[in-house]
């Protein structure tokens, strides 16, 4: 067999060895309390499913669906948009629904990067983003986020020899892993840099609903002149807890919305219909569960945050999403920490050094984990006895 040299540029899984430990303690009967994956543990709202349920009885959502989804979807996902954020979207230009958005993330690359084009690529960050843009041919240009600026890339700081080869910039807020939020300001300025250099801004934004202290995120589409150079990628799964339903949108410039139809078009044959009208009746109908969970998820995330700054892990207190981003101590290096407190206290985390190489410093810490294995986590963090080497 001869394969595509492309797969050479892709990295080995991170954490195989990891996850081989975690096996091996769990075949002897050692229990493991994980705060790694960032799979919410709350229901579906009920309704979604009995809609579900319904549709999946019509013989006509048996078969093939078209690629670029109901009309229905489009104008519930329109219509949501600006009941949450007052943006306007053409349903029919400016609006496609995704088999998930990391369909999405994964496809977009295939319509704007060349052979050594360039990608602008937050560090730290969700590994999609990269790993896309290698698979297209591209090559990622790794824009640092440090705690010092907020966890927000400096676009004064990007050399121009890198700027002038660069068509696409990703942007993803509030921020997995480091948890961190952005003004729509912030947005405002993007619009600027990238209508300055030709770039596309691609804006992942699932976690837009999952925020705290009442404090609602802004959406990349509410920038003046966003729609001009970008697009936005957003989710249910996050919002109306669907990971496994696997269906999501991108929204806003209709060029770059037609540009990866025409890929999806050619590579996928679209979201099953019952699952389409499923999302509709997420979309449309009561949105009371936001502010249900985001509450449940504020009481772990404060709970959390105190028994890290208890055992000496430094942590900004995050403004929305699933995530806790705690620095590790003096003398440890994120797999160092993580494997300590395997071992220890049997307490499963994510290395930062996952979401490239300026997360080395940093562990991640999901809240999605019901709460009583918080509280069982919480229990076993307080007994590690670590700290500076």
């Amino acid at each position: 067999m001869q394969f595509a040299k492309r797969l050479d540029r892709l990295p080995p899984y991170l954490f195989v060895d990891i996850n081989r430990r975690i096996a091996d303690l769990r075949s002897k009967g050692i229990d493991i309390v994980t705060f790694a994956i960032g799979d919410p543990d709350l229901p579906t709202p009920s309704h979604v499913i009995d809609r579900l349920c319904r549709e999946a009885h019509v013989p006509a959502n048996h078969r093939y669906p078209e690629s670029d989804g109901l009309p229905e979807l489009h104008e519930a996902i329109a219509d949501w948009y600006k009941a949450r954020f007052d943006v306007e979207l053409d349903p029919d230009t400016e609006v496609l629904p995704l088999i998930g958005s990391k369909e999405g993330i994964g496809h977009i690359a295939l319509c704007f990067v060349e052979q050594d084009k360039v990608v602008l690529v937050p560090d730290p960050g969700y590994p999609v983003y990269s790993m896309s843009t290698i698979i297209a041919g591209g090559v990622p240009y790794f824009v640092p986020l440090t705690e010092e600026n907020a966890f927000l890339p400096d676009f004064e700081s990007i050399p121009e020899s890198v700027v002038s080869k660069a068509t696409m910039m990703w942007l993803n807020y509030p921020n997995n892993p480091t948890g961190a939020g952005a003004s729509l300001e912030f947005f405002e300025r993007a619009v600027q840099f990238a209508k300055k250099n030709d770039i596309l801004v691609c804006h992942d934004a699932p976690y837009t609903e999952v925020y705290f202290d009442g404090k609602k995120p802004p959406s990349f589409m509410q920038a003046e002149g966003a729609k001009d150079i970008g697009v936005e990628f957003h989710s249910l799964s996050k919002t109306y807890h669907m990971t496994g339903w696997r269906i999501g949108m991108v929204v806003g410039n209709k060029d770059a919305i037609r540009a990866l139809f025409t890929v999806k078009s050619n590579l996928d044959s679209g979201i099953p219909q019952a699952i389409q009208l499923a999302a509709v009746e997420a979309l449309t109908g009561s949105q009371s569960i936001v502010g249900e969970h985001n509450a449940i998820f504020q009481r772990r995330r404060d709970k959390l945050v105190k028994v890290l700054q208890d055992i000496g892990l430094r942590t900004r207190v995050p403004d929305g999403g699933f995530y806790v981003w705690a620095k590790v101590p003096e003398g440890y290096s994120c797999v160092d920490l993580t494997r300590e407190l395997l071992e220890q206290v049997h307490v499963a985390v994510t290395p930062g050094i996952g979401y490239g190489a300026r997360g080395e410093n940093y562990i991640r810490f999901s809240i999605t984990l019901s709460d009583d294995r918080l509280d069982e986590g919480i229990r076993r963090l307080s007994s590690w006895r670590g700290g500076v080497r």
